[in-house]
């Protein structure tokens, strides 16, 4: 494929149709500051190995979609300051004029579902904004068309919840909560809203995820994990950061693409470094029970040839 280059390791796990996890680059561009987020890349690479599974980091540079970047290219990623941010719309732009970038949810889910990956383990997935209703992130409409499992901490708890829950619901993603029956608000391990269906192991996923997608749904089945309760902050001391972030963000007039980065960064600051704990924390453990899922999907695919 033109502008593709998948490295030797994913090219063999999507042959051999072995556990394979795609990882977004997002995170590493525009999410969290060198060099925690290249040593953030490369533990989350690890978690899915130590797993069994391969990972298939998936980001842009210079032009060319990368899946399985290398050390060397998410170096580049971490360290360069002026680079895109590169959701679904963004790759025309990008590939043409040779840029670089990091892929957010959608952009994830847009090159993973061109390559046949299935599933993806990511932070917190993109969705309505808070007094912003007209505000909807891509991510949501990418997952209404995309046969993938995505292991998530629920959506970012600077958005607005129910409603980013009831755009899941319009575009056909079922909810499934990961040994829970709260679907999580990313820092905290309850945000009050139900999941659709507690599963407790990785091939009650894969059954569900299956039947889904044989009855005609072409829709991502949606993986929601609680932060580890070591971690985790209380939802009330949360929506007091949040609320006072988002305030400063309207106030000085950010909007589109920057206020994600720009509210994250905030709480890291109002909470004193304890909700970019809570992050680290539970994108670890998200590649982890996605290479686990992967794992069993594989095992699936084995049984049935």
């Amino acid at each position: 494929m033109e502008n593709f280059l998948v490295s030797p390791s994913v090219q063999q796990a999507l042959t051999l149709q072995s556990p394979l996890v795609a990882l977004e680059t997002a995170v590493v561009t525009h999410g969290l500051p060198f060099p925690t987020n290249l040593e953030l890349a490369c533990a989350l690479e690890q978690e899915v190995r130590d797993q069994g599974a391969t990972p298939a980091t998936i980001g842009v540079f210079r032009g060319i979609v990368h899946v399985g970047v290398s050390v060397e290219v998410l170096e580049n990623l971490a360290r360069e300051e002026r680079v895109r941010k590169i959701s679904a719309r963004d790759f025309g732009i990008a590939l043409a004029r040779g840029e670089s970038g990091g892929t957010t949810v959608a952009g994830t889910l847009m090159v993973a579902r061109k390559l046949g990956i299935r599933v993806f383990a990511t932070g917190g997935i993109g969705g309505v904004h808070r007094h912003a209703p007209f505000d909807v992130s891509a991510d949501l409409s990418e997952l209404g068309r995309s046969p993938l499992v995505v292991v998530c901490a629920g959506a970012k708890a600077i958005l607005d919840l129910p409603a980013t829950r009831e755009v899941l619901e319009t575009q056909g993603v079922p909810v499934l909560g990961y040994q829970t029956d709260d679907f999580p608000a990313f820092y905290s391990r309850e945000s009050g809203l139900n999941v659709d269906i507690r599963v407790d192991t990785a091939e009650e996923v894969v059954k569900i995820a299956r039947a889904h997608w044989e009855t005609g749904n072409i829709s991502a089945v949606l993986v929601v994990v609680p932060p580890p309760a070591e971690f985790a902050l209380p939802r009330a001391q949360v929506e007091i950061w949040i609320e006072q972030a988002v305030q400063e963000c309207e106030q000085r007039g950010i909007h589109g693409a920057e206020v994600t980065p720009f509210l994250l960064a905030r709480m890291t600051e109002l909470s004193g470094g304890t909700s970019l704990q809570a992050n680290l924390a539970l994108l670890r453990q998200n590649a982890r029970i996605g290479a686990q899922i992967a794992r069993a999907l594989a095992s699936f695919h084995k049984r049935i040839i």
